[in-house]
């Protein structure tokens, strides 16, 4: 088995990263003033999360490619992390946008384009009444709250490595079959256990056991899991989780904020998936911050029936800048004229070519690493098969690696995920894009086997 010299990583490493510095004064220059002001140099912790010595300053970005200040133009198959999936500053979206602002951002008040909306999510994903937050963390709070509130039960089941945003009952890992919390988890507000129940992924078994006692308010899951990698579902398995929550008298909820990549609807609608609850976020208005959640018929009757309208701005759900006017005008746009049909006809061959891509290197070089692609979504993985869960997931990360192929690749002028090693595809990108990464990755993987 062909494995990689951790002194050659080590050395190809500071390599890379004394040449993304001297290429990059005006981004370092910026970084050392904001860490005067910003803690952490940034305006959001996470973007310290990037594999150079100090993140990148953006100075525009138009369809598929970012130019930094320092001049240097990047294809960016990070895209925001999914909330610039449709690319950056669509036409629609920004034409929209800025008509919008000269009419009014935001009004306590519905607009038209409010009626629109919720329409094109009916006819989408099939649920029949909508409500819209600013983010896809508000949305999983929200249903969370009105599946304790239907049900009168307290706890929430989550599959172990899942992300669902800053949402807290969420922040859990499984070890030793208890639910704990993440050891990331920073000042957790209680003992996850009180709230939530952890299991495995495509364990059927274990999603059994952990539903029978009939004290679990929802199951809220992504379709396919992304956020320790893509982890997809087992042949029955949907069929298994939906007919067991309803056995169990558990609600439903389906995130696909990230698994929208897979179509117009979502894996909800190329699956034909029946949730109680939908939620989504991210890039359903273009990169203006939005969401949205849909509930069932019942659900919404049970839900209208225990909120008073004198109360309804004290529930717990909501939130005053939600279903802003702005934020409407962008979701119109973006799923009127950018998520459409022909969005993922155009990149989903694109993100079938990348994983063909990075396989006929990983094939070519006998590594134990692999390839899986969700719509226009594809990510390698440091094992030889793809995980069932995230246990096993977690067991083939190596950071190290991942940091000097994401900087190797910077340094040539492409952008990864931070979190791992994804791939999102854009409707400006090109194939000769495409290939441009398979070139970079083979000649990074070529270096690093020496």
């Amino acid at each position: 088995m062909v494995t990689i010299s951790r002194t050659r990583l080590a050395s190809l490493m500071e390599r890379e990263t004394r040449r993304f510095a001297v290429e990059r004064p005006k981004s370092r220059t910026l970084f050392e003033r904001a860490r005067a002001s910003l803690l952490g140099g940034v305006p959001m912790n996470w973007m310290v999360r990037w594999s150079g010595p100090f993140p990148l300053f953006v100075r525009e970005a138009r369809g598929a490619h970012f130019t930094d200040v320092d001049g240097h133009r990047y294809l960016d198959l990070c895209l925001g992390d999914t909330g610039a999936m449709t690319g950056h500053s669509p036409e629609a979206v920004a034409g929209a946008v800025a008509a919008q602002v000269r009419r009014g951002v935001t009004f306590m008040l519905p607009t038209e384009d409010s009626v629109w909306v919720g329409e094109e999510l009916q006819r989408r994903f099939g649920l029949p009444f909508w409500q819209i937050a600013m983010t896809a963390t508000d949305a999983n709070r929200f249903a969370i709250r009105l599946a304790r509130g239907i049900t009168g039960r307290k706890l929430v089941l989550v599959f172990n490595g899942c992300y669902h945003g800053t949402v807290d009952e969420t922040f859990v890992s499984l070890r030793n079959g208890a639910t704990v919390p993440k050891t990331s988890s920073f000042g957790p507000p209680v003992d996850p256990a009180l709230t939530t129940r952890a299991v495995e992924f495509n364990d059927v078994d274990a999603l059994e056991r952990a539903l029978e006692p009939g004290d679990v308010a929802c199951v809220l899951a992504e379709p396919a899991m992304t956020n320790v990698g893509i982890i997809l579902p087992e042949p029955g398995y949907h069929q298994a989780l939906r007919g067991i929550t309803r056995r169990t008298g558990t609600l439903l909820v389906i995130d696909e904020t990230h698994t929208i990549c897979a179509g117009p609807g979502g894996y909800t609608a190329a699956h034909a998936l029946e949730p109680d609850i939908l939620t989504i976020g991210k890039p359903i208005a273009g990169g203006v911050p939005a969401a949205a959640y849909g509930v069932s018929r019942d659900l919404a009757a049970r839900a209208a029936a225990g909120i008073r309208v004198e109360d309804s701005d004290v529930s717990g759900i909501g939130g005053t800048l939600s279903g802003n006017a702005l934020a409407l005008a962008a979701m119109r746009a973006t799923l009127e004229r950018v998520l459409t049909p022909r969005f993922y006809e155009t990149t989903i061959p694109l993100a079938e070519r990348f994983a063909a891509g990075v396989m006929a290197t990983i094939r070519s070089f006998g590594l134990p690493w692999h390839v899986v692609q969700i719509g226009n979504r594809a990510e390698y993985q440091f094992g030889p098969t793809p995980p069932r869960n995230g246990s096993e997931a977690e067991a083939a990360m190596d950071l190290e690696l991942d940091r000097f192929l994401h900087l190797y690749a910077l340094n040539r002028g492409i952008l990864m995920t931070p979190f791992h090693n994804m791939a999102l595809i854009a409707p400006d990108t090109t194939p000769d894009d495409i290939d441009h990464h398979s070139r970079v990755f083979a000649e990074g993987v070529k270096e690093l086997l020496g």
